[in-house]
């Protein structure tokens, strides 16, 4: 039986893993939001965990009397985060947490020996070799919950050995303004970014999604999942986000993984790999779709693209520093202090500042993130 700590419950992520330890009657011993004390009022009732963070101290204890007639203990902040992750009675944590906030419980919970379960793409792209190498160190499993990553690693599955893999192809929806050029989204607006044509997200994801940010962040994950050169990481547009990513072998076979746009898919395969378990979701019919669609990216319009594709290449603190600036940059786009157009101009510049240093710290990830987002804060002033 699975004992699952769910960071970032009250989310896209957070929900739809909920429909899956639902249905297999997982045990959720660990609950972590915000601030949506709303949602996981319902969700503490239903799924009664041991320990609830809320990371908002005023909403904490709003919740802690709404529930006084439950054993569930409550704790805030960072610390109460972290102790959800290295919690004891949960042997799964899935890290559903959107931002940087989501770095420093992954590196508890790999110390603490947990099987990770990874939704949270700033663990990877700003902690780098540091989330890595640690978990090689300790022995633990890093499972891609993405619907790109988990369709990579379900592609490897069964492979000879990682020399027979040429290339992997992540495959990306183009967002909301596929086809537009540079000169038409320059006036976009916050709810035009927001209109997502294949998935439910976060706000901020699904700008991502938009700006193609989201695709550049998951080409620093794949570096690091999968250990591929640069060189070797394809991108390429799936409208009908059928084709959720594939994978070349040296013989030039591709093998791809597909299925309905549904992440509960891969969140249950990383809660029951290496086992194939009945889904909540409902059977993929070709038939129905017709035809599949692919595309090379515009580069030249989704220039955030490119800023990743730098950062990683430069290496050390630069893919810290473009993630800090985007979340900065995504915030004020939200807030109509700045155009859709500026995010990757701020993003680029920020990442330009940082440093090339390779044997970082913790600390000197988020005192780079910190830097980044005061960059965009006065760039904008």
């Amino acid at each position: 039986m699975k004992n699952i700590s769910l960071l970032g419950s009250t989310g896209s992520i957070g929900t739809q893993s909920l429909d899956v330890c639902r249905m297999h009657g997982y045990n959720v011993k660990c609950l972590t939001a915000n601030s949506r004390i709303d949602i996981i009022e319902q969700q503490v009732r239903e799924f009664k965990p041991e320990l609830v963070c809320i990371m908002n101290e005023t909403s904490a204890k709003e919740l802690k009397i709404r529930i006084k007639d439950t054993d569930t203990k409550i704790v805030c902040g960072m610390e109460g985060l972290i102790e959800c992750a290295v919690y004891d009675g949960a042997d799964t944590v899935l890290n559903s947490v959107v931002g940087m906030v989501g770095l420093q419980p992954t590196l508890e919970a790999i110390k603490a020996k947990k099987t990770i379960a990874l939704a949270n793409k700033e663990t990877l792209v700003a902690g780098g070799h540091l989330v890595t190498n640690l978990a090689a160190q300790m022995g633990v499993d890093i499972l891609p919950v993405d619907s790109e990553h988990s369709a990579i690693f379900q592609s490897m599955q069964g492979m000879p050995d990682k020399k027979a893999v040429k290339k992997i192809i992540l495959t990306a929806s183009g967002g909301p303004f596929f086809g537009k050029k540079l000169s038409e989204l320059e006036n976009v607006t916050a709810s035009d970014a927001l209109k997502h044509p294949n998935w439910d997200m976060g706000a901020k994801i699904t700008i991502d999604s938009a700006t193609m940010m989201n695709k550049g962040l998951e080409f620093i994950e794949a570096k690091w999942l999968f250990d591929m050169p640069n060189e070797d990481i394809g991108i390429v547009v799936h409208r009908e986000s059928v084709v959720h990513s594939a994978i070349v072998y040296q013989d030039n076979s591709m093998i791809a993984q597909l299925g309905v746009p549904d992440m509960r898919i891969p969140i249950q395969y990383a809660l029951t790999y290496p086992e194939r378990e009945p889904s909540p979701v409902k059977e993929l019919s070709l038939a129905d779709y017709g035809r599949l669609t692919f595309y090379e990216p515009d580069y030249e319009t989704f220039e955030c693209i490119n800023v990743c594709k730098n950062a990683i290449e430069m290496g050390g603190l630069h893919p810290a520093a473009a993630n800090g600036a985007n979340e900065e940059s995504v915030r004020l786009f939200l807030n109509g202090k700045i155009k859709f157009t500026d995010i990757a101009h701020l993003n680029n510049e920020a990442m330009l500042n940082a440093s090339d240093k390779k044997d970082f710290t913790l600390e000197d990830v988020l005192e780079t993130d910190r830097a980044a987002r005061e960059y965009v804060i006065e760039a904008v002033k």
